[in-house]
């Protein structure tokens, strides 16, 4: 049984959203594994302060990024991407928003790849980033892949969350999902998740609707508990992950394993 590993966060997707679009590939993730549509994510629920929290297990009140500018931490802790680097684990990232190439320490990355979302609409670049990681994956197998599609977080801005063009987005997104998972066969754990919802045009604040996101998981290591209804943070996602490769997280996280 392999603890090879993906993780796609899908930028401002609300969990509502998965009940009011076409989403098949979630849906299939969700009856096969484990998921959760209340999760809480941080404050500010805005970008880079929630990646960094969901790589490194604390809070922006610990790592000290409050906006999307990233400044280095006072008091370093080692991220996801660290903590299997130096285990000997395998490590790729491929992203379309420039600001998270911050989410790992120098030398923690095996692969990386950022396509500029700002050059060309992120619905092309979502689609692009999709097509050139599953043919990396093809070639280079990874130990664990990060990959984040912006276009539904820009849809959701443009046009407000739980628009049509939104929901649109989403639907894209879970094609995307597809595509990834159809280059890297069964042996494989998927989780799906996303940083922060939004309202409206906007998102940032502590409403339920820019809190709250979802937590979607599958495979072989996966358990099938279909919902969870214990309490979830995006701050668990990195103990869970770490967890399939049977090592320790740091002792600043503060996040636990989802099972």
């Amino acid at each position: 049984m392999t603890a090879r590993t993906i993780l796609i966060l899908i930028d401002g997707m609300r969990p509502d959203a998965l009940q009011a679009a076409r989403t098949p590939t979630m849906d299939r993730i969700m009856q096969a594994g484990f998921y959760h549509l209340s999760a809480q994510t941080v404050m500010p629920s805005i970008t880079l302060p929630c990646h960094m929290s969901l790589f490194h297990s604390v809070t922006p009140a610990r790592h000290g990024i409050t906006s999307n500018t990233y400044t280095p931490m006072a008091r370093p802790i080692r991220g996801l991407f660290d903590v299997l680097s130096q285990a000997g684990f395998s490590t790729a990232s491929f992203y379309n928003w420039e600001q998270l190439r911050d989410l790992s320490l120098p030398g923690s990355l095996t692969a990386s790849l950022m396509l500029a979302g700002e050059q060309a609409p992120k619905l092309a670049t979502d689609q692009q980033l999709t097509a050139l990681t599953a043919q990396w994956l093809r070639q280079h197998p990874m130990d664990f892949t990060f990959v984040y599609l912006g276009n539904t977080d820009t849809a959701g801005h443009q046009h407000g969350w739980m628009s049509a063009p939104y929901l649109q987005a989403i639907e894209t997104a879970d094609a995307c999902l597809q595509t990834l998972l159809d280059a890297l066969g069964d042996e494989v754990n998927v989780f799906v998740t996303a940083d922060h919802g939004g309202h409206e045009q906007h998102h940032g604040t502590d409403s339920p609707q820019d809190l709250t996101t979802p937590i979607l998981a599958a495979g072989p290591m996966i358990p099938a508990l279909g919902a969870l209804s214990a309490p979830a943070s995006i701050l668990d996602i990195a103990p869970t992950i770490l967890a399939l490769f049977d090592e320790k997280a740091p002792p600043e996280w503060i996040g636990k394993a989802l099972f």
